[in-house]
């Protein structure tokens, strides 16, 4: 079997931002769906690798999935990455596990070593929009526990990213938190998310201010590239501490799990490098007694699909991410959509990764760019 096509789709779902789709086309007629992560300015660029990548794809196994991401590495980056490449290699490399599990008949879980779960829990996040106020956001986060999610993540502080606030900011942060929680009740999890937005003396002022409400988790209260500065952080925040989603390939996980940085690590199967280059890093964290919980700021159709084949396998996974926002789009172009039942999906067991897009649909949403921010 040699790879023919390789074809992309960038695609507005109608809020948040464009979506990164490639499919991979083979001479017997088996084709793969992937998809690449992408931010509001940072999506031309990914599918301008995309562009450059295909060259090396055409006539090429579409099973010897490792060989391709490290020559990738190797010989297409000259071993100097990039949030943009990843993103690309990303999901180009889902494309080839899609296809490699349709020729083998089997889903691609039970081609990574088989599943340690027969369902994957999942969040809520991108429902909380612009909230004018604590009451109106624990109104709206009492709506998704309506809508049967057991868990749900927002960003409680207001305003652009600084890395310095006032006071009133910090004020306001802890008051987005504890309405939340006196929204919900006791027994729903609530996620908060930092942004990496922050100073460290701010975080962990509002850590400790919110600790009454119990959080689930603390995601990314400072820059994760600073390793030495989110260890200290995190030594002062009696929260466990996420991060994860702006680090790219086992390398830059490495340094986080020697310092004992963080508690949990939230890559994402759509930038870090791949399904494969998940499962590693999951690997890598095991003795490190650090969870894992994949960050998804994708579609809720074949970005959500990697994640879950991938999560899976995974003794040391929590939960993973789901954009009630994007669901209704993920519904239209989906022929199997996934549905979330009591907080879980049941694990995919079709062969590949389990989802087909129809192009049809996707050609109803056109590419928007989006204004200056």
């Amino acid at each position: 079997m040699q790879i023919t096509d390789v074809q992309h789709f960038l695609v507005h779902p109608g809020s948040g931002k464009n979506l990164c789709f490639v499919r991979i086309d083979t001479d017997e007629g088996v084709y793969g769906w992937g998809e690449c992560y992408t931010q509001s300015d940072r999506d031309l660029q990914v599918t301008a690798h995309i562009d450059q990548l295909k060259r090396y794809l055409i006539g090429r196994d579409p099973g010897r999935i490792k060989e391709f991401t490290q020559t990738t590495f190797d010989d297409f980056a000259a071993r100097r990455g990039s949030m943009d490449l990843y993103c690309a290699v990303s999901g180009l490399e889902q494309a080839l596990w899609d296809i490699k599990g349709k020729a083998a008949g089997m889903p691609v879980h039970a081609l990574l070593g088989g599943a340690c779960h027969d369902r994957i829990r999942v969040y809520a996040n991108g429902w909380s929009g612009a909230a004018p106020s604590p009451d109106e956001l624990g109104t709206q986060a009492a709506a998704i526990v309506d809508r049967g999610f057991s868990a749900l993540k927002f960003d409680p502080v207001p305003g652009p990213w600084r890395t310095f606030v006032d006071k009133d900011i910090e004020q306001r942060a802890i008051e987005n938190v504890l309405a939340v929680r006196d929204a919900v009740g006791t027994d729903v999890d609530i996620l908060i998310e930092m942004h990496r937005r922050l100073a460290p003396v701010h975080a962990v002022r509002i850590a400790r201010a919110i600790e009454c409400a119990a959080p689930f988790w603390f995601e990314e209260p400072v820059l994760a590239e600073n390793v030495s500065a989110l260890a200290r952080a995190k030594r002062d925040i009696n929260i466990p501490v996420v991060t994860g989603e702006a680090l790219y390939t086992k390398f830059d996980f490495r340094e986080v799990f020697e310092k004992g940085a963080t508690d949990i690590i939230n890559p994402d199967v759509c930038n870090v490098g791949g399904i494969l280059e998940l499962k590693e890093i999951a690997a890598m964290a095991e003795p490190y007694f650090v969870a894992v919980s994949p960050h998804n700021y994708n579609s809720t159709t074949v970005g959500l699909a990697a994640t879950m084949h991938a999560a899976a396998t995974m003794p040391n996974f929590l939960i993973t991410e789901y954009f009630v926002n994007f669901e209704a789009f993920g519904r239209e172009i989906a022929r199997t959509p996934w549905h979330v039942v009591d907080g879980y999906i049941d694990l995919p067991q079709a062969p590949g990764l389990g989802i087909d897009l129809e192009e049809a649909a996707l050609a109803d949403y056109p590419y928007q760019p989006f204004p200056m921010r």
